[in-house]
């Protein structure tokens, strides 16, 4: 049960040792004076790449040899200098910019089907008249279906240029025969505010999931909305944020500090130290604030919670940061590759740099999260061995450290209350999703008519879906024990009833269900009930 626990982790320190960074938004032009495109300068490089092509015994491909050649070189960096192939830059930047070409749908695979889940409101297939519950079958006369069919060749599929186009054979309830659709593939955004809701009358929640190039404009569209709904406090959860554009994290700190107050400065062996302050245009300057961040909170994130943290202004909850204090300036190639370079550190207002070590090399550094969890670090505060051992201070005098990580004011500890042997194996077969998508799936008819969290909650009060998912889960080869469930019910009740809510209204269906799991949620609404000043005069004269 406890490597089951911790597995779940691995996966997401993969995405984050691959795309997490700090990004300077524009693509800046070095200091040295080479043309990175072009260099003709002769190198010790140059020159044993000449002599391969030239003289080695078999014939090779000198382009494939020096594309992997270059990751290899750049692993005696930094762990996040890398280089991004021309065919995987379209994907990485479509990721930062907030929009990729496509139909416009939301997709699972559910029983060797593509089915439709949600569908972007105003894209190319809602236009058209495609809907939730519809199967793709057919796209451009390939049988889309059957054992073993994946994410990624849906997607390779699906998405395309912009303007171009794509036919689909679509399975609808109700109709014996497929339904053809031409589909001109439109903008598809990418957003990255997940959602914003009132938890209470007066507490908003906004859930952040990266900093791209339109995550500044989206943040405020939520807070407007929670503001005209009556906002006095805001919970900014960062939970799981790897980071990105350092430019969208400044202008959302902006919103809450006081002219002049530090946001973060920059600083690099060639780069000269860069500082970014407050200028006194932030619009919830007087609304209280707490920042939700984990584990897997980096880069930009950290800058978030430590402008917030040094400055005073509001509490951090949760667990330690990632630890990832570096900034990357990408530099293009003319074969439309990149490089992603390290070219300096950032620093909190207090003056700390929250970079963890890496002279150890890539694979320990990537492991450090893994080692947090065998020591107990997710459970105990008191176990959390940190390596930041330079002391600095916040504006009011509370001490905190570098070089590891943003610790949290309040340290809340992973929540395993509910977990069971049961509850292990129905998660690693997927059954509570895959449970809800069919319920939703064969209810839709009803659900529809539910807009909002509360209508269905409301709703399944009147349902026992816990009874059928235990007879759901049996087909599937997961008997009851009673004495698990007894330990887990709440939880899975909880979940499945989010995951229903979300494949009908979204993660606006999603969130609020899922809040009464949540417990650093619940935590940071506790705190919210008192003055965050008062709060913090308390804790400087511990």
């Amino acid at each position: 049960m406890k490597n089951f626990k911790f597995s779940v982790y691995i996966p997401v320190l993969l995405a984050i040792a691959l795309g997490t960074g700090i990004l300077i938004g524009n693509k800046l032009t070095r200091n040295s004076g080479h043309d990175f495109t072009s260099m003709s300068k002769a190198t010790k490089l140059d020159a044993i790449v000449d002599l391969i092509q030239n003289s080695y015994v078999d014939s090779i491909s000198t382009d494939t040899l020096i594309e992997k050649t270059i990751p290899q070189l750049l692993k005696n960096l930094d762990p996040h200098t890398s280089y991004i192939p021309a065919k995987e830059l379209v994907g990485v930047e479509e990721e930062m910019h907030g929009n990729f070409g496509g139909i416009g749908v939301q997709f699972s695979i559910q029983n060797d089907t593509v089915l439709v889940v949600d569908v972007i409101s105003g894209g190319p297939s809602s236009k058209l008249g495609i809907i939730p519950g519809d199967r793709i079958v057919t796209v451009n006369d390939t049988l889309l279906a059957g054992a073993g069919l994946k994410n990624e060749k849906v997607l390779s599929k699906l998405r395309g240029e912009k303007g171009t186009k794509v036919n689909v054979g679509i399975k609808r309830h109700g109709f014996k025969d497929l339904i053809a659709f031409e589909i001109i593939r439109g903008d598809i955004p990418i957003y990255s505010v997940d959602v914003s809701y009132m938890i209470d009358p007066t507490t908003g929640y906004i859930k952040v999931s990266r900093f791209g190039e339109k995550t500044y404009e989206e943040f405020m569209a939520g807070l407007k909305k929670l503001d005209q709904l009556g906002m006095k406090n805001v919970i900014v959860d960062l939970r799981g944020n790897p980071g990105g554009y350092l430019n969208a994290v400044i202008r959302m700190v902006n919103e809450f500090l006081d002219k002049g107050e530090l946001i973060v400065y920059t600083q690099g062996n060639t780069q000269p130290r860069k500082t970014y302050q407050a200028d006194s245009q932030g619009g919830y300057r007087e609304k209280g604030i707490v920042v939700l961040i984990d584990d897997f909170s980096a880069s930009a994130s950290e800058i978030f919670a430590g402008a917030i943290q040094d400055n005073d202004r509001g509490w951090i909850v949760g667990r330690r940061s990632f630890g990832k204090g570096l900034v990357q300036e990408q530099i293009p190639f003319n074969d439309g590759s990149a490089m992603r370079l390290t070219v300096a550190r950032y620093y909190t207002p207090s003056g700390r740099c929250i970079q963890k070590p890496y002279d150890k090399g890539n694979d320990e550094y990537y492991k450090d999260i893994m080692d947090r969890a065998i020591h107990g670090e997710f459970q105990k505060e008191d176990s959390i061995k940190f390596s930041g051992k330079e002391k600095f201070k916040t504006l009011a005098g509370r001490v905190v450290y570098g070089g590891g990580g943003i610790m949290p004011d309040f340290f809340i500890p992973a929540d395993t209350i509910g977990y069971s042997n049961y509850y292990s194996k129905i998660t690693q077969k997927g059954l509570v999703y895959q449970f809800a998508l069919d319920y939703a799936d064969s209810n839709r008819k009803l659900l529809s008519k539910l807009t909002s969290a509360n209508e269905f909650e409301n709703y399944f009060q009147k349902t026992d879906l816990l009874r059928l998912f235990v007879v759901f889960a049996e087909k599937k080869g997961v008997k009851l024990n009673s004495s698990d469930l007894k330990i887990s019910s709440k939880i899975i009740d909880n979940q499945i009833k989010a995951y229903i809510a979300r494949n009908i209204i979204g993660e606006e269906g999603f969130y609020p269900i899922i809040k009464n799991i949540d417990k650093t949620l619940i935590e940071a609404i506790e705190k919210m009930k008192l003055p965050i000043q008062q709060n913090l005069t308390t804790a400087v004269t511990k």
